[in-house]
C-alpha cells in the first residue's frame, strides 16, 4: 500500500526530510465528500444484498483538460431481493445517463448527493438472478495533492514536456474514478478496463493485454483482470517504452515479465528489470506461488512514489540507491501482490496484514540476498520507528483513514514497523516451519498452493490468531492480545541477586505473557521458559550475562525511548528556529 519510507533510512523514517515528487500542481477542486474521502465507510445493506461479478470500464483520458469520460457497465448477483442498486462515485463526476438491463433511466429516477450514486431498479430482482446496469460520466477526477499518500489523479509531464499521467487512489478507494463498492472486500470476479488516451502514448494496465485499437489520433488498450482489489485498478498514462521477458517458475508455470519506462532511461531501466526475476524468486520460495501468474509480473514507472496495483505496481523511486543492493520500492509493492492483493483485509482495521508481512518481507529478503548483517540493520530501523502510541487493531470497523490518523486513535506507521517486528518475534517463537505454514494457510487458503488450485481470500487478525494456533498446536492467543490489541510493548524487568538472574516481564494489564527469553551467560545461550510471565536463572558471580543476545523480542527497551524523546526536540528546535 502506500510505502512507509522506512527503507530510505532514519532521516525520513523520524519526520526529517522526504521526497520530492515530480506532479503537477494541484488545481483549485470541489472538495470531496467525507463520505468520498473515507475509503471502507460502513457497507449499507443495499450493498450487502449483491455480489459484483463484473466491470466493464471504458475511461476515455484527456491530459490536455485533465478529464476523464468515461462508462462503467456493472454486472451483479443479488444475494438477496433488492430493488435497489448503491454504487460509490465521486459527485464531482457528474453522471448523465444510466440504463438498466439495456433500458434508460429518466435523470430524475437516480441520485447521488453525497457520493453513494443510488440506482432503483425498474423491477425488483430475486435472488440468484443477475442485473446490469451500465453508467456514463465522466468530468474532471480528483487531483492527488501528494500522491499516494494523498490520493487522486496525478497530470504531470514527462522532461521533454509529453503527458505523463497516473493515478492512486487506495486512501480515498476507487470511487474517485469508477463506480465500484469501496470496501476491501468490494472486488469484482473481472474487470475488463478499456483505456483510451492520444496517441502516441501508451496506456499499461491490470491483469492481461487483451488488445489494441486505434480509431483517428487515439488508440484503446483492452486489459483483463481477475478478481482485482477495488483500489489496484489503474490508470497509467505516458509515452512508454516496454521490456519484456519470462520466469520459469519452481513450480512449472512461466510468468510473463513486463516494464513500462520512460525514454532516456533504458540503462537504469534494465537494471531494475534485472531484479524481477530475483523477486519472484525469493517470495515464491518462501510463500508460494506468484497469484497472477496467468497474467503477468508488471511494473509502471508514475510521477508518484508508488503503490500495489495488481499486476501493474506503480513505481517511482527514481532507480535511488541506498546501500541495500535490491530496490526497497520495488520490492514492498511487489510484496503485496500477495499480501494485499491475493490476501486481502476484511477491513481496515486489520490492514496491519498487508503492511506488516510485507514490511517484514524487506529484512528477510535483505538476509536471502547477503545475510545477517543487513538483516539486522533492516530490523534495527524498524525499531527506532515504532510508535507505540495506539493498538495494531482496535477490533472495530474503521476506514482506511482512520487507521492511518494517529489523531484519530489509528496505528499509523505501525502497522508497518511494529506489525513486521512483532511477527520477526512470533517466528523465533514458533519456529520456521509453523511461521511460513501459517502464512500460506493465511495467504493462499490451504497448506499445499500450487498454480490454479487457490483463489483470493478475505481475512481478520482473528483469522491468523486461529491459524497459527492451528499449525502449531497451541494457543498462542496471549501474544496477539498483548502485540495487536494494547499500544504500550511488554518490558522486561531484570534483576540480578547474588548468583541469581531474575527475569519478569511486565505487560498492559497484567496480561498473561509467557514469553520464552534467551540468556547468554559467558557464551552459551540458555532459554528460560517463563511460565506464568517470570523465571529465573543461576548466574556465576562475574559471569557476563547478555539477555536477548539474538535480538527476538520486541519489547520496550529505554535506550530507543530515549533516543526517539531527542529526536522529537532535535524537531521541535529546527521548527522554532525557522523564520
Amino acid at each position: 500500500m502506500r510505502p512507509t519510507l522506512l527503507a530510505l533510512g532514519l532521516a525520513i523514517g523520524l519526520g526529517l526530510a522526504g521526497p520530492t515528487l515530480a506532479q503537477a500542481a494541484t488545481p483549485s477542486q470541489s472538495p470531496l465528500t467525507a463520505l468520498t474521502k473515507d475509503s471502507g465507510t460502513p457497507m449499507p445493506a443495499e450493498q450487502k444484498r449483491v455480489h459484483f461479478d463484473h466491470a466493464e470500464l471504458h475511461i476515455t483520458v484527456k491530459p490536455a483538460t485533465q478529464s476523464i469520460e468515461a462508462s462503467a457497465t456493472l454486472t451483479f448477483s443479488a444475494l438477496a431481493s433488492t430493488d435497489v442498486l448503491l454504487v460509490d462515485l465521486d459527485r464531482n463526476l457528474p453522471v448523465s445517463a444510466i440504463s438498466v438491463d439495456g433500458k434508460a433511466l429518466a435523470k430524475s429516477a437516480w441520485s447521488n448527493p453525497e457520493g453513494r450514486l443510488r440506482i432503483p431498479l425498474p423491477h425488483a430482482i430475486s435472488k440468484g438472478n443477475k442485473v446490469v446496469a451500465t453508467i456514463a460520466y465522466g468530468g474532471k477526477p480528483h487531483v492527488a495533492k501528494n500522491a499516494p499518500w494523498d490520493g487522486g489523479f496525478v497530470w504531470s509531464h514527462t522532461k521533454d514536456g509529453q503527458p505523463w499521467v497516473g493515478s492512486a487512489v487506495e486512501g480515498e478507494g476507487c470511487d474517485l474514478f469508477w463506480p465500484c463498492i469501496d470496501q476491501p472486500d468490494g472486488k469484482p470476479d473481472l474487470v475488463d478496463l478499456y483505456v483510451t488516451v492520444p496517441k502516441p502514448l501508451v496506456a499499461p494496465g491490470n491483469g492481461v493485454l487483451v488488445g489494441v485499437t486505434e480509431q483517428g489520433d487515439t488508440r484503446t488498450y483492452h486489459w483483463r483482470a481477475k478478481h482485482p482489489t477495488t483500489y489496484a485498478i489503474s490508470i497509467n498514462v505516458g509515452p512508454y517504452q516496454e521490456l519484456k521477458g519470462e520466469y520459469h517458475s519452481r513450480f512449472g508455470n512461466t510468468i510473463p515479465l513486463h516494464y513500462w519506462y520512460l525514454p532516456g532511461e533504458e540503462a537504469q531501466a534494465k537494471a531494475l528489470f534485472a531484479e524481477f526475476p530475483q523477486l519472484l524468486d525469493f517470495f515464491e520460495a518462501k510463500i508460494g506461488p506468484y497469484p497472477w501468474g496467468d497474467e503477468k509480473m508488471g511494473v509502471v514507472e508514475t510521477p508518484y512514489k508508488g503503490m500495489e496495483h495488481q499486476t501493474i505496481n506503480a513505481y517511482g523511486n527514481h532507480y535511488a540507491k541506498d546501500g541495500s543492493g535490491f530496490d526497497w520500492l520495488l520490492q514492498h509493492e511487489f510484496a503485496h501482490e500477495w499480501f494485499g492483493n491475493q490476501m486481502t483485509n476484511a477491513n481496515w482495521d486489520d490492514m496491519w496484514l498487508h503492511e506488516g508481512f510485507a514490511t517484514l518481507m524487506q529484512p528477510l529478503y535483505a538476509r536471502w540476498l547477503d545475510g545477517d548483517a543487513d538483516y539486522y540493520a533492516w530490523l534495527h530501523r524498524l525499531r527506532l520507528m515504532i510508535a507505540n502510541r495506539h493498538p495494531v487493531v482496535s477490533g472495530q470497523p474503521r476506514t482506511e483513514e482512520a487507521v492511518y490518523d494517529e489523531s484519530r486513535g489509528g496505528p499509523g506507521q505501525d502497522i508497518y514497523n511494529k506489525g513486521a517486528l512483532m511477527l520477526q518475534t512470533l517466528h523465533h517463537l514458533i519456529g520456521d516451519q509453523a511461521f511460513y505454514a501459517s502464512i500460506r494457510e493465511l495467504v493462499y487458503g490451504r497448506p499445499d498452493p500450487k498454480p490454479g488450485n487457490f483463489t483470493p481470500q478475505y481475512r481478520t487478525s482473528a483469522d491468523y490468531m486461529r491459524i497459527v494456533d492451528r499449525v502449531t498446536g497451541k494457543d498462542y492467543d496471549w501474544f496477539f492480545k498483548v502485540y495487536l490489541y494494547q499500544a504500550a510493548l511488554p518490558k522486561l524487568d531484570v534483576q540480578r541477586h547474588g548468583d541469581t538472574l531474575g527475569l519478569r516481564w511486565q505487560v498492559p494489564q497484567n496480561l498473561p505473557f509467557p514469553m520464552p527469553v534467551e540468556v547468554q551467560v559467558d557464551g552459551t545461550v540458555h532459554t528460560v521458559s517463563m511460565e506464568g510471565g517470570h523465571g529465573s536463572l543461576a548466574v556465576p558471580a562475574g559471569a557476563l550475562v547478555t539477555i536477548d543476545p539474538h535480538s527476538v523480542l520486541l519489547r520496550d527497551e529505554p535506550r530507543i525511548t530515549a533516543f526517539q524523546q531527542w529526536m522529537k526536540q532535535q524537531r521541535a528546535q529546527r521548527k522554532a528556529a525557522k523564520p
